[in-house]
């Protein structure tokens, strides 16, 4: 038996990962969900404003926002993206012994569900989830493109950042998988045009529009009603982000960037551990069948990864966006698979020792953080 753990161990790193995972989700549940628990508490009682959406909708059940609150609708976050994650790895790749490795490296990556596990409550995951639908659904038609603007307005209405954060990786969905399939003409690409200037336009007036319009101490003060425990003063310390203005911001970022790039090292190394998953990517990307699909599928990681830099030049919240790049690129190698290829591409090898120990390496990785690496 241990010679087949040893020759074959991806179903034990799996199930390292599954434990890995609870772990997580336990010490998470204690630390105070400062930034989530806010965004559960701020609606548009004064008005059109910024990061207010997900408040909004918990409005509508509930006058009182209990703490668990985060936990709960994280959790179940959590678990829909799972399963919209378990859906389109089987769709795409099916799930089969000579799978297993790429899943591992995948969905065992501390970049991914793991990292979304720390940081349950916050907004990034709901860019992936919404992702991942358009990567499952049909994409023949224009209630495709449509509905994909419709989540980035959704995801802009959560968080502003999505427009840097996944709003790029969706637009790089909606061009492989409807536009490369159908072409280009009048109807689909004016049609396009015009939902990326709403999703433009609904950024620009979140980012300098949707500031608080009420004096901090008044905003506090209902914030406070919303409480199911007025007495957590605590967990209102970050109700400033709602005043700060970009410029700010940036000033902050770039105040803290000697210290926090000393991270970066760390960045590379976690990003090279998961050279097996990404030679597999490029395997895909030189299988393609089309020269245009390859140029353009490159060039839309650049400007994925662009997209990436200034987020870090903008909000030091480096771990984060790391993880979230990653996970862009994962997203994008399920949309290449998608495109016609002129050759199948060879799947991460089973029985390499390198790729083996690379795999259990980033299993015992318990996440990436929030700020700086762990």
């Amino acid at each position: 038996m241990l010679a087949s753990v040893q020759k074959n161990p991806w179903r034990l790193l799996l199930a390292i990962n599954v434990a890995v995972i609870v772990g997580v989700f336990i010490h998470k549940i204690k630390l105070p969900p400062y930034v989530p628990y806010i965004h559960l508490l701020v609606d548009y009682h004064f008005g059109f404003i910024k990061r207010a959406l997900i408040g909004a909708i918990v409005a509508l059940f509930t006058a009182r926002v209990p703490v668990w609150l985060v936990f709960a609708l994280g959790g179940t976050t959590w678990l829909i993206t799972l399963g919209l994650y378990a859906r389109l790895f089987q769709k795409t790749f099916g799930f089969t012994q000579k799978t297993l490795p790429l899943f591992v490296f995948i969905a065992g990556s501390p970049f991914f569900l793991k990292n979304f596990m720390h940081t349950l409550g916050h907004f990034d995951i709901y860019g992936c989830a919404l992702a991942i639908i358009l990567l499952l659904m049909p994409a023949g038609s224009l209630l495709f493109v449509a509905t994909a603007a419709l989540f980035s307005i959704i995801l802009v209405l959560i968080h502003h950042i999505h427009l840097l954060m996944y709003v790029p990786t969706i637009i790089t969905i909606v061009v492989t998988r409807h536009y490369f399939a159908h072409g280009l003409n009048r109807g689909n690409l004016v049609f396009g045009i015009i939902a990326l200037a709403a999703v433009s336009a609904l950024f620009f007036a979140a980012q300098f529009l949707g500031t608080m319009p009420i004096p901090e101490a008044d905003f506090v003060a209902y914030l406070k009603t919303r409480m199911a425990d007025p007495s957590r003063t605590d967990l209102l310390q970050f109700s400033y982000i709602w005043y700060q203005p970009l410029a700010k911001e940036i000033a902050d970022t770039w105040a803290w960037l000697p210290h926090n790039s000393l991270g970066l090292p760390v960045f590379a190394l976690l990003i090279w551990l998961h050279t097996p998953l990404w030679r597999y990517f490029a395997k895909l990307i030189g299988a393609l069948a089309s020269e245009t699909h390859r140029r353009l599928v490159i060039a839309a990681l650049v400007g994925i990864s662009l997209a990436y830099l200034v987020m870090f030049a903008m909000v030091f919240d480096y771990s984060r966006w790391i993880s979230n790049w990653a996970v862009c690129m994962v997203l994008i190698l399920h949309a290449v698979k998608m495109l016609p290829a002129r050759q199948e591409a060879a799947l991460i090898p089973e029985g390499d020792q390198k790729t083996n120990v690379f795999g259990l390496i980033i299993t015992l990785i318990p996440r990436v953080g929030i700020v700086r690496p762990f």
